[in-house]
């Protein structure tokens, strides 16, 4: 028992390590966003990055994420699976942290908080509502490509797409590179960053 809660604290320990080099590899990106903007951030977890966006001074930002534990195999090593994630409770737990973490700017009505997937989030906002979004929810190809696809008409046009992971294979397998490479290779977005795993485009 003392060496698997041994084994649990030093992966507990990797990932606010992990959680905190993210912090700083992100300012490649949070350098170029626009202030006084509408954005959405899709995969928030503790809302580490939302704090780093609240200080760009946006017009308005929208945190999306279901805070929901997966048990299949596949998200073991996922922040929401496995160990980590625990079970989902601890996620409700996140969540409400969250709320409790944000609640003056949901009450100034800077930002709103969407407990839900990215994918049944999207209907509710209009078309070029988006000046940038930033990418970071669940990394297999398929959700990747999904969210680029369908958030790609509520992005303003030259609007801005940004993400991370891009470049880490991971549990994932390279899913976010595969999944940008081919939304650059079909035109419809311009390459602007890659740089510390993060990505930037901009809607053509």
């Amino acid at each position: 028992m003392a060496i698997l809660e041994s084994a649990l604290t030093v992966r507990r320990v990797s990932r606010v390590f992990s959680r905190l080099r993210h912090s700083s590899s992100r300012d490649c990106i949070l350098r170029r966003i626009p202030k006084n903007a509408v954005c959405a951030e899709l995969g928030v977890y503790q809302g580490n990055l939302s704090e780093q966006i609240l200080a760009r001074a946006p017009k308005k930002l929208h945190l999306i994420d279901p805070w929901k534990f997966e048990p299949d195999p596949a998200y073991i090593a996922s922040w929401y699976g496995g160990s980590v994630g625990e079970s989902q409770a601890r996620m409700d737990a996140i969540y409400e942290s969250v709320v409790n973490r944000f609640r003056s700017a949901t009450r100034s009505g800077i930002m709103e908080v969407h407990r839900k997937t990215s994918t049944g989030c999207c209907a509710q906002f209009p078309d070029n509502y988006f000046d940038w979004i930033y990418i970071d929810g669940n990394h297999c190809y398929e959700f990747v490509k999904l969210d680029l696809e369908m958030y790609l008409p509520k992005v303003k046009p030259h609007g801005l797409v940004a993400g991370d992971d891009y470049g880490s294979p991971g549990w994932w397998q390279d899913g976010v590179t595969k999944a940008v490479d081919e939304v650059i290779a079909s035109g419809r977005f311009e390459k602007l960053l890659i740089e510390n795993n993060q990505f930037l485009l901009r809607k053509i």
